[in-house]
Protein backbone atom coordinates (compact mmCIF):
# COMPACT_ATOMS: atom_id res chain seq x y z
CA UNK A 1 0.00 0.00 0.00
CA UNK A 2 1.38 3.39 -0.98
CA UNK A 3 1.86 6.06 1.67
CA UNK A 4 1.87 8.91 -0.88
CA UNK A 5 -0.29 11.94 -0.18
CA UNK A 6 -1.76 11.70 -3.67
CA UNK A 7 -1.34 9.74 -6.89
CA UNK A 8 0.16 11.01 -10.14
CA UNK A 9 -1.11 10.26 -13.64
CA UNK A 10 0.51 7.33 -15.37
CA UNK A 11 2.90 8.24 -18.20
CA UNK A 12 1.49 7.95 -21.68
CA UNK A 13 2.43 4.95 -23.77
CA UNK A 14 3.18 5.41 -27.46
CA UNK A 15 1.73 2.76 -29.79
CA UNK A 16 4.30 0.61 -31.58
CA UNK A 17 3.59 -0.67 -35.08
CA UNK A 18 3.11 -4.45 -35.00
CA UNK A 19 3.01 -4.65 -31.19
CA UNK A 20 0.09 -4.91 -28.77
CA UNK A 21 2.03 -3.25 -25.94
CA UNK A 22 3.00 0.42 -26.04
CA UNK A 23 6.24 2.25 -25.26
CA UNK A 24 5.97 4.18 -21.94
CA UNK A 25 7.40 7.69 -21.99
CA UNK A 26 10.16 8.28 -19.47
CA UNK A 27 12.64 11.09 -20.09
CA UNK A 28 12.57 13.33 -23.16
CA UNK A 29 15.86 14.73 -24.44
CA UNK A 30 15.98 17.17 -27.37
CA UNK A 31 18.96 18.10 -29.55
CA UNK A 32 19.24 21.80 -30.31
CA UNK A 33 20.30 23.35 -33.64
CA UNK A 34 20.92 20.07 -35.42
CA UNK A 35 20.06 21.38 -38.91
CA UNK A 36 22.30 24.19 -40.16
CA UNK A 37 19.51 25.98 -42.05
CA UNK A 38 17.31 26.08 -38.94
CA UNK A 39 20.17 27.40 -36.82
CA UNK A 40 20.70 30.15 -39.42
CA UNK A 41 17.01 31.13 -39.51
CA UNK A 42 17.15 31.50 -35.72
CA UNK A 43 20.23 33.74 -35.99
CA UNK A 44 22.66 31.15 -34.65
CA UNK A 45 25.70 29.28 -35.83
CA UNK A 46 25.96 25.53 -35.43
CA UNK A 47 28.17 24.30 -32.61
CA UNK A 48 30.17 21.59 -34.35
CA UNK A 49 32.23 20.70 -31.27
CA UNK A 50 29.44 18.65 -29.68
CA UNK A 51 25.64 18.35 -29.63
CA UNK A 52 23.73 20.25 -26.96
CA UNK A 53 20.43 19.38 -25.34
CA UNK A 54 17.34 20.58 -23.53
CA UNK A 55 14.62 18.47 -21.95
CA UNK A 56 10.85 18.21 -21.89
CA UNK A 57 8.79 16.73 -19.06
CA UNK A 58 7.08 13.39 -19.61
CA UNK A 59 3.73 14.67 -18.23
CA UNK A 60 3.70 17.24 -21.07
CA UNK A 61 3.81 14.52 -23.74
CA UNK A 62 0.71 13.65 -25.80
CA UNK A 63 -0.11 11.38 -28.70
CA UNK A 64 -0.67 12.21 -32.34
CA UNK A 65 -4.28 12.99 -33.22
CA UNK A 66 -4.89 15.09 -30.11
CA UNK A 67 -6.84 18.34 -30.04
CA UNK A 68 -5.39 20.71 -27.45
CA UNK A 69 -5.78 24.36 -26.46
CA UNK A 70 -3.35 27.04 -27.55
CA UNK A 71 -0.98 27.40 -24.59
CA UNK A 72 -1.11 30.24 -22.12
CA UNK A 73 1.63 32.82 -21.76
CA UNK A 74 2.60 33.14 -25.42
CA UNK A 75 1.67 35.06 -28.54
CA UNK A 76 4.14 33.24 -30.80
CA UNK A 77 3.68 29.46 -30.65
CA UNK A 78 5.84 27.56 -33.16
CA UNK A 79 5.85 24.12 -34.73
CA UNK A 80 9.03 22.05 -35.00
CA UNK A 81 8.96 18.70 -36.82
CA UNK A 82 11.46 16.09 -35.60
CA UNK A 83 12.63 12.49 -35.85
CA UNK A 84 12.35 10.78 -32.45
CA UNK A 85 14.51 7.89 -31.23
CA UNK A 86 13.19 5.47 -28.61
CA UNK A 87 15.86 3.78 -26.49
CA UNK A 88 15.30 0.07 -25.94
CA UNK A 89 18.12 -1.06 -23.65
CA UNK A 90 20.39 0.44 -20.98
CA UNK A 91 23.50 2.05 -22.38
CA UNK A 92 26.31 4.24 -21.02
CA UNK A 93 29.33 5.64 -22.86
CA UNK A 94 28.18 3.84 -25.98
CA UNK A 95 30.34 3.15 -28.99
CA UNK A 96 28.82 3.79 -32.41
CA UNK A 97 27.78 0.14 -32.73
CA UNK A 98 26.30 0.09 -29.23
CA UNK A 99 24.44 3.31 -29.96
CA UNK A 100 22.72 1.84 -33.01
CA UNK A 101 21.89 -1.30 -31.05
CA UNK A 102 20.30 0.75 -28.25
CA UNK A 103 17.69 2.32 -30.54
CA UNK A 104 14.48 0.33 -30.25
CA UNK A 105 12.28 2.37 -32.57
CA UNK A 106 11.81 5.60 -34.53
CA UNK A 107 8.88 7.96 -34.89
CA UNK A 108 7.61 11.37 -35.91
CA UNK A 109 7.45 13.99 -33.18
CA UNK A 110 6.56 17.65 -32.68
CA UNK A 111 8.60 19.94 -30.43
CA UNK A 112 6.06 22.74 -29.89
CA UNK A 113 7.70 25.95 -28.68
CA UNK A 114 6.65 29.23 -27.08
CA UNK A 115 9.13 31.05 -29.29
CA UNK A 116 8.69 34.48 -27.71
CA UNK A 117 9.53 33.07 -24.28
CA UNK A 118 12.42 30.98 -25.56
CA UNK A 119 14.02 33.99 -27.24
CA UNK A 120 13.39 36.25 -24.24
CA UNK A 121 15.10 33.82 -21.89
CA UNK A 122 17.90 33.05 -24.36
CA UNK A 123 18.69 36.74 -24.72
CA UNK A 124 19.00 36.98 -20.93
CA UNK A 125 21.18 33.83 -20.86
CA UNK A 126 18.53 31.99 -18.87
CA UNK A 127 17.26 28.41 -19.30
CA UNK A 128 14.68 27.80 -22.03
CA UNK A 129 12.18 25.88 -19.89
CA UNK A 130 9.27 28.31 -20.26
CA UNK A 131 9.68 28.27 -24.01
CA UNK A 132 10.29 24.58 -24.54
CA UNK A 133 8.72 22.54 -21.73
CA UNK A 134 5.12 23.37 -22.63
CA UNK A 135 2.02 21.46 -21.58
CA UNK A 136 1.01 19.30 -24.58
CA UNK A 137 4.22 20.46 -26.22
CA UNK A 138 5.83 17.06 -26.96
CA UNK A 139 3.73 15.16 -29.48
CA UNK A 140 4.49 11.59 -30.58
CA UNK A 141 3.21 9.48 -33.46
CA UNK A 142 3.21 5.67 -33.29
CA UNK A 143 6.71 4.22 -33.29
CA UNK A 144 8.19 1.90 -35.90
CA UNK A 145 10.70 -0.72 -34.65
CA UNK A 146 14.29 -0.17 -35.77
CA UNK A 147 14.25 -3.61 -37.36
CA UNK A 148 11.64 -2.35 -39.82
CA UNK A 149 12.98 1.13 -40.67
CA UNK A 150 16.31 2.91 -41.06
CA UNK A 151 17.13 6.64 -41.07
CA UNK A 152 18.56 6.75 -44.59
CA UNK A 153 19.96 10.12 -45.66
CA UNK A 154 17.54 10.53 -48.57
CA UNK A 155 14.39 10.19 -46.50
CA UNK A 156 12.32 13.37 -46.28
CA UNK A 157 11.01 15.07 -43.16
CA UNK A 158 8.07 17.43 -43.78
CA UNK A 159 5.50 19.50 -41.92
CA UNK A 160 2.38 21.27 -43.15
CA UNK A 161 -0.11 23.61 -41.49
CA UNK A 162 -3.65 23.43 -42.88
CA UNK A 163 -2.21 21.65 -45.91
CA UNK A 164 0.44 24.29 -46.61
CA UNK A 165 3.98 22.88 -46.68
CA UNK A 166 6.28 24.68 -44.26
CA UNK A 167 9.19 22.35 -43.47
CA UNK A 168 10.81 20.06 -46.02
CA UNK A 169 14.29 18.56 -45.67
CA UNK A 170 16.10 15.23 -45.73
CA UNK A 171 17.70 13.35 -42.87
CA UNK A 172 21.01 13.84 -44.64
CA UNK A 173 20.91 17.40 -43.27
CA UNK A 174 21.22 16.20 -39.67
CA UNK A 175 24.52 17.61 -38.40
CA UNK A 176 24.89 15.06 -35.59
CA UNK A 177 23.81 11.62 -36.77
CA UNK A 178 21.83 9.07 -34.78
CA UNK A 179 24.77 7.08 -33.44
CA UNK A 180 26.72 10.24 -32.61
CA UNK A 181 23.82 11.63 -30.58
CA UNK A 182 23.21 8.44 -28.61
CA UNK A 183 26.92 7.90 -28.04
CA UNK A 184 27.47 11.47 -26.85
CA UNK A 185 24.38 11.70 -24.64
CA UNK A 186 25.16 8.34 -23.04
CA UNK A 187 28.38 9.87 -21.77
CA UNK A 188 26.31 12.09 -19.46
CA UNK A 189 23.27 9.94 -18.66
CA UNK A 190 22.63 6.25 -18.10
CA UNK A 191 20.21 5.92 -21.00
CA UNK A 192 17.48 3.36 -20.49
CA UNK A 193 14.22 2.08 -21.99
CA UNK A 194 11.61 4.85 -21.91
CA UNK A 195 14.11 7.54 -22.91
CA UNK A 196 13.17 9.42 -26.07
CA UNK A 197 15.51 11.67 -28.04
CA UNK A 198 14.21 14.31 -30.45
CA UNK A 199 16.95 14.88 -32.99
CA UNK A 200 16.29 18.47 -34.08
CA UNK A 201 14.14 20.33 -36.58
CA UNK A 202 14.86 21.54 -40.12
CA UNK A 203 14.34 25.08 -41.39
CA UNK A 204 10.86 26.48 -41.88
CA UNK A 205 9.61 26.71 -38.30
CA UNK A 206 6.86 29.21 -37.78
CA UNK A 207 3.81 30.30 -35.80
CA UNK A 208 0.51 28.50 -35.46
CA UNK A 209 -2.82 29.82 -34.17
CA UNK A 210 -6.04 28.37 -32.77
CA UNK A 211 -7.87 26.40 -35.44
CA UNK A 212 -4.71 25.23 -37.17
CA UNK A 213 -4.16 21.59 -38.03
CA UNK A 214 -0.50 20.56 -38.00
CA UNK A 215 0.53 17.45 -39.93
CA UNK A 216 3.97 15.96 -40.35
CA UNK A 217 5.66 12.98 -41.93
CA UNK A 218 8.96 11.23 -42.38
CA UNK A 219 9.22 8.77 -45.26
CA UNK A 220 8.29 5.29 -44.07
CA UNK A 221 7.10 6.27 -40.56
CA UNK A 222 3.62 6.81 -39.16
CA UNK A 223 2.49 10.43 -39.75
CA UNK A 224 1.70 12.89 -36.97
CA UNK A 225 -1.17 15.34 -36.46
CA UNK A 226 -2.08 18.00 -33.89
CA UNK A 227 -5.08 20.34 -33.81
CA UNK A 228 -5.10 23.60 -31.82
CA UNK A 229 -8.19 25.18 -30.31
CA UNK A 230 -8.69 28.46 -28.48
CA UNK A 231 -6.70 28.95 -25.28
CA UNK A 232 -8.24 27.32 -22.23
Amino acid sequence: MSNSLFSLPDPITIPVVGETAGYPVGRIFCVGRNYAAHAAEMGNEVDRDAPFYFTKSAPNAILSGATVPYPTGTKNYHHEMELALAIGKPVIRASSAQAWDAVYAYGCALDMTRRDLQLRERDKQRPWDLGKDVENGAVFAPLTPAADWSPDDGKHIRLSVNGELRQDATLEELIWKIDEIVSHLSGFYHLRPGDLILTGTPAGVGPVVPGDIITGEIDGLEPIELTLTDAA
